[in-house]
């Protein structure tokens, strides 16, 4: 999945004849699962139409400060309300005119005022012909843009509108696109690491119908994978049974029933990861003897002889090398006390425990009230949140670690 998913790109159009571009690039941005607010000055819409790029984009477009109502009534198009929607902020073609305008702070247009009124990054593509992109002043445009923060697209060389060929050609969208999702990739703060990550709940069978369970969803560990994606992991989930899927399809799902299953699959990508988190609910006991056939209901009381299965968390901190290992632990009295001997007893740098006596924590919750307790018994408690938040904050831990 592109790491575009889910962003809010402001895409601004300058008045070249690179303009057309904007079209197969408003796609892609939409391909790439963005969602795309075009902007244009009124010297674009010679080039390239507003209604190609509002009904490509599924957004109005907007070109003008003031918008005329049909009813007579004019509304602002506000363009502060614009620069603060947008998580990018692209401008294809820039101009050698718009960039010269956007270095010096000129402010003629609502493209411009957007601009100059953005707090996300910015990114330009400039187009123009190749004596202009040469040119003194055009460079010195190029440098105080980079040194007020703004990316440039570098341009490309071919086949230019005055008939000559060389360098000044707007970047190819695909191009744009991939540029983005690398620059973006490598400044996420996770880009890089490995995390393996386990979740929901494992099914030990009893025979062909009947298993020993419980009420884990795996949601925590779903959306500890999803956050993790964001972030620039690299991210394995390891899963027991669940109807959970992830949201982002870059994170590579290993399904498992049973607590074996969990075990090997656990150990298989053990070893070249960087961060284990380990937040399912691995069964306990499993039944000595699985019977082949469904076992018949009887008279008389039914035993079920048991054994323990293996401890996961223990094995992997037993051949921890450098690897950040954390671990949940969910309990019900001397909920402290049990938290901190698993920390010894497993070898882990941290562990999220959570209470069944705090209201909003547990199984099958949108909900979770957890405490840090960290390998030198340093507690943090944080308040009731969503499991969304709170995988955020268990990711936060991870990134102090590597950014300490």
């Amino acid at each position: 999945m592109s790491v575009l998913q889910g962003k809010k790109i402001l895409l601004g159009v300058s008045g070249g004849i690179a303009a057309y571009k904007t079209a197969f690039l408003v796609r892609l941005f939409i391909k790439a699962g963005a969602e795309v607010q075009v902007l244009m000055t009124p010297a674009s819409k010679d080039f390239v139409t507003p209604l190609t790029l509002a009904t490509l984009s599924k957004n109005p477009v907007y070109s003008e400060f003031i918008h005329a109502e049909e009813d007579g009534n004019p509304t602002w198009n506000n363009h502060v309300d614009l620069a603060l929607w947008a998580d990018f902020m692209v401008i294809a073609p820039a101009t050698a005119n718009s960039l010269s305008k956007m270095a010096n702070g000129t402010c003629d247009n609502l493209l411009l005022a957007t601009y100059l009124s953005s707090k996300c990054p910015v990114y330009i593509a400039p187009a123009m012909d190749l004596d202009m992109y040469k040119h003194p002043t055009t460079l010195d445009s190029f440098t105080k843009l980079q040194l007020f923060g703004n990316t440039i697209i570098p341009a490309e060389s071919g086949e230019l509108a005055s008939g000559l060929s060389g360098e000044g050609r707007m970047a190819e969208p695909e191009n744009i696109i991939a540029f983005l999702e690398a620059d973006i990739l490598k400044n996420l703060p996770l880009n890089g690491k490995k995390i393996l990550i386990t979740a929901g709940p494992t099914y030990e069978a009893i025979d062909p119908v009947r298993f020993i369970g419980n009420h884990s969803t795996g949601k925590m560990g779903f959306d500890l994978a999803n956050e993790a994606a964001k972030l620039g992991a690299e991210v394995i989930l390891i899963s027991g049974p669940t109807s959970l899927k992830v949201s982002n399809t870059s994170v590579k799902v290993v399904r498992v029933v049973s607590s074996q299953e969990m075990y090997d699959a656990c150990h298989l990508y053990y070893n070249s990861m960087d961060v284990v988190i380990a937040a399912a609910a691995v069964a306990d006991f499993t039944p000595k003897n699985v019977a082949v056939q469904k076992l018949k209901k009887t008279e008389g009381d039914f035993s079920i002889e048991l054994v323990k299965t293996k401890d996961i968390l223990a094995s992997l901190g037993a051949a921890k090398k450098n690897q950040l290992l954390i671990g949940f632990a969910l309990e019900t009295e001397n909920e402290l006390e049990n938290a901190k001997l698993k920390i010894e007893k497993k070898n882990l740098d941290l562990i999220v425990l959570n209470s069944l006596n705090d209201e909003g924590a547990g199984f099958g919750k949108p909900t979770n009230k957890i405490t840090f307790i960290d390998k030198d018994f340093k507690e943090e408690s944080m308040e009731l949140k969503s499991k969304e938040e709170v995988a955020i904050d268990i990711l936060n831990k991870v990134i102090q670690h590597f950014h300490a």
